[in-house]
């Protein structure tokens, strides 16, 4: 359903840091409701089938559930288009990163094994992958429940580990898709957020303090290199721009700039997020859009919002 929510406040860029303060702004909020506890989203990158996203349950069960849903432009609401049963929660989803849909539409997700699924629009067997089995990687051929279902059909199976069906638990960070000399990342709960140049690791760019309640995802914007969404506990999405702390495209590249820029931003009380979304429960996941960056997409409890930024 549209509506759903305040929108974004634009926040005051003060240095004094305090929460809120601004005025909401007009935004297009699109909400979906699971009859589950959402966990693992994505976007599909997809520029034929727009406004689609993977979500995946969080049940303290083994058969779980993966929704392909999808904004209806004409009428405002989000419904699922595909619905299927996985192994263990996910906890994370991704599409194929192939925008102009020439290869098959497939969808990675990730649990005690990280699998592949082909999404198909008729009950014929997905072609490609040889039958192989090295130990470490199982395609076709996986059997199961989970192997064969309408609309799906899983073509790959892999863990880290070739002489054992499960693996150790893995992390991510995220990493600036226009300046790859920066990536971002979180503390295990912290409510702080840290950026770093790969060339000086040792000094932050810049610690981002405005979450009262530890972070859980970030995302830098697919479109921008000094613009970064954080969300957490707090209920907060917060986007902020980072251009005053060397991650700008005319940066100058020197690492005593970056340093003395953070060091300076430090002092006077740390830099203020540009914009704030306050939602109704801890925001678990987040996501910007890929081939349409005016949008993010992020989950609390069993809802999905996209948002309009």
């Amino acid at each position: 359903a549209a509506g759903d929510g305040d929108g974004w406040a634009d926040q005051d860029q003060g240095n004094g840091g305090s929460r809120g303060g601004g005025e909401a702004k007009r935004s297009e909020i699109y909400t979906y409701e699971a009859g589950w506890h959402i966990y693992g989203m994505n976007w599909s990158v997809r520029r034929d089938k727009k406004y689609r996203l993977a979500i995946a349950s969080l049940l303290e069960q083994l058969v779980n559930r993966v929704e392909v849903v999808q904004l209806d432009e004409s009428t405002g609401d989000i419904a699922p288009v595909l619905s299927f049963d996985h192994p263990f929660p996910p906890t994370k989803s991704m599409f194929v990163p192939d925008p102009q849909g020439l290869r098959p539409d497939l969808l990675a997700t990730s649990a005690d094994l990280l699998r592949i699924w082909r999404i198909t629009d008729d009950d014929a067997a997905a072609p490609g992958a040889a039958d192989s089995n090295n130990g470490s990687v199982r395609c076709n051929g996986v059997g199961g429940p989970a192997g064969q279902q309408p609309g799906v059909k899983l073509c790959c199976e892999l863990n880290g580990n070739r002489n054992s069906d499960f693996c150790g638990p893995l992390t991510s960070f995220d990493w600036n898709d226009q300046d790859p000399r920066y990536m971002a990342t979180i503390i295990m709960d912290s409510p702080k957020v840290v950026v770093l140049d790969i060339r000086y690791p040792t000094l932050p760019v810049v610690e981002l303090h405005r979450h009262h309640a530890p972070v859980n995802a970030i995302a830098w914007a697919p479109h921008s290199s000094c613009h970064i969404c954080t969300a957490g506990d707090d209920s907060q999405a917060l986007i902020w721009d980072l251009s005053s702390m060397g991650t700008g495209n005319n940066s100058g590249g020197n690492g005593n700039g970056n340093g003395n820029a953070a060091a300076a931003a430090a002092a006077e009380g740390g830099l203020d997020p540009i914009l704030a979304y306050t939602a109704g429960a801890e925001v678990e996941q987040l996501q910007w859009s890929a081939t349409q960056p005016d949008w993010v997409a992020i989950v609390f409890a069993n809802k999905l919002q996209i948002l309009r930024v």
